[in-house]
């Protein structure tokens, strides 16, 4: 990476707290902003629709006689990104089809390197897969020609994985939405956003007087505004990086190294609690919720009433739970500076994410802790350190990294955390063995 790269990076710009009237709209016009993407999704997401995504002038222009704007009565300039944001949702959630398609290609020990080779192909030209998954003609591509394969078998492979991965993407983010540089402009402070209301302009006082022209996320909070701004930020070259480090990525250790050194060994401590503290909350939540359904079929109309003021309201509940989320963030890039920054890495090898054992049965407390492992996050901001400090960031097969003895090559029991091999008596954590098997299995390629 040259020294004229550059890396996107997140500003941050917050508002002066804003009056009930200028709220109101904010979240009004949030909440048509995730009804547009849910309708997106809903027309959009399917089989019939992957060899439509490109260019998305196309989505633009049917949206746009649709009658959905008009119902809303939405600007337009909320109302196109709203169906930009929800198509770039889409051919991500394709992009992770193919992916997860393209790992099972791979493990799949009943496909000949000639079915291998079609398969991928296919995968890569979105309108001869289309085809095959909505069962219609079409032209066999050339790098298929002479290859001996069953192309009916192979197809139906491919559908049934694509049935098997494919989901309709949601949102039920009403908080937050995207406005373009014709969307908004300065005056006085502030910043003016078009309104429902031609000509007219929504100001929003800033705590800076920092200008800027392009889009920018509006995160709406308790009684004022956050906005995201993407900026572009030179990378940094260091002449001292020249390790390369070999990391598995944990639940309980964030970061275990092979060199036994662990980073952000805090995290479980942060995590589980917190999701403990939400369980029981929900839980009190749903008893009330069976007791407001009681009273309300009782005729108790007071008790209902009072059950509804006091109880269900979402206020506190979402301001303390996004204060501990924001609290493990801060503490997650934290000690991914601070391994940067000891390890002095120039290269970082990875396994690429593994997708839950759907065949495993786990303790609801399990899954719960799974599902707020941060495990996306923690890639996604390690990903970025990479490119912001010119690292370069290696993913790699996660097969047989995981029971193999990284000290004899046999197989070992995990019992725990602990990882135990009868055959050479080796006794260590899983997360150790782990990451000692990434670093042989790179080093022979």
């Amino acid at each position: 990476m040259s020294t004229n790269d550059t890396v996107t990076k997140t500003v941050w710009q917050y508002s002066e707290p804003l009056p009930e009237e200028t709220m109101a709209f904010l979240k009004g016009i949030a909440a048509d902003y995730c009804k547009v993407k849910n309708y997106v999704y809903g027309r959009y997401s399917g089989i019939r629709s992957l060899n439509n995504l490109t260019p998305v002038y196309n989505i633009l222009n049917e949206m746009r006689t649709c009658g959905l704007r008009e119902q809303l009565n939405l600007p337009v300039v909320y109302y196109e990104l709203a169906i930009t944001d929800a198509v770039t949702n889409i051919k991500s959630s394709w992009g992770n089809v193919k992916n997860r398609i393209g790992d099972c290609i791979t493990t799949n020990d009943n496909l000949s390197e000639d079915d291998r080779i079609y398969l991928r192909t296919v995968l890569k030209l979105n309108s001869v897969y289309a085809a095959i998954l909505n069962h219609q003609d079409y032209e066999m591509p050339k790098k298929a020609d002479g290859l001996d394969i069953d192309v009916k078998r192979l197809n139906n492979l491919l559908c049934r994985l694509t049935r098997r991965y494919l989901t309709q993407p949601n949102s039920d983010c009403t908080d937050s939405f995207r406005v373009s540089p014709n969307g908004y402009s300065y005056k006085d402070g502030a910043m003016r956003l078009v309104c429902r209301i031609p000509r007219k302009r929504v100001s929003i006082p800033l705590k800076d007087n920092r200008m800027f022209d392009r889009q920018i996320q509006v995160q709406i909070r308790q009684n004022d505004v956050a906005l995201a701004v993407p900026v572009e930020a030179r990378v940094r070259v260091h002449q001292d990086y020249k390790s390369t480090i070999y990391i598995y990525i944990g639940r309980q250790d964030m970061f275990t190294l092979s060199n036994e050194h662990i980073y952000g060994a805090s995290l479980e401590e942060l995590t589980d609690p917190e999701t403990e503290r939400l369980a029981k909350k929900n839980m009190e939540r749903r008893k009330m919720y069976t007791v407001y359904v009681q009273s309300s079929e009782a005729g108790d109309v007071r008790k209902t009433q009072n059950i509804a003021e006091n109880n269900f309201g979402r206020r506190k509940y979402d301001r303390q739970k996004e204060k501990e989320r924001e609290k493990t963030k801060t503490y997650i890039n934290a000690e991914i500076n601070r391994m940067i920054s000891v390890e002095k890495p120039a290269r970082i090898v990875i396994t690429k994410p593994v997708t839950g054992n759907k065949t495993k049965i786990y303790a609801r407390s399990a899954n719960r802790k799974m599902t707020r492992s941060f495990g996306g996050y923690i890639r996604e901001r390690l990903a970025y350190k990479c490119k912001v400090h010119s690292i370069e960031l290696v993913e790699i097969s996660s097969r047989h990294t995981g029971q193999k003895c990284s000290a004899c090559g046999g197989e070992g029991k995990r019992m725990g955390r602990a990882f135990v091999c009868e055959g050479c008596g080796l006794n260590t954590t899983i997360a150790l063995n782990t990451a000692k098997n990434i670093q042989q299995k790179y080093s022979i390629g």
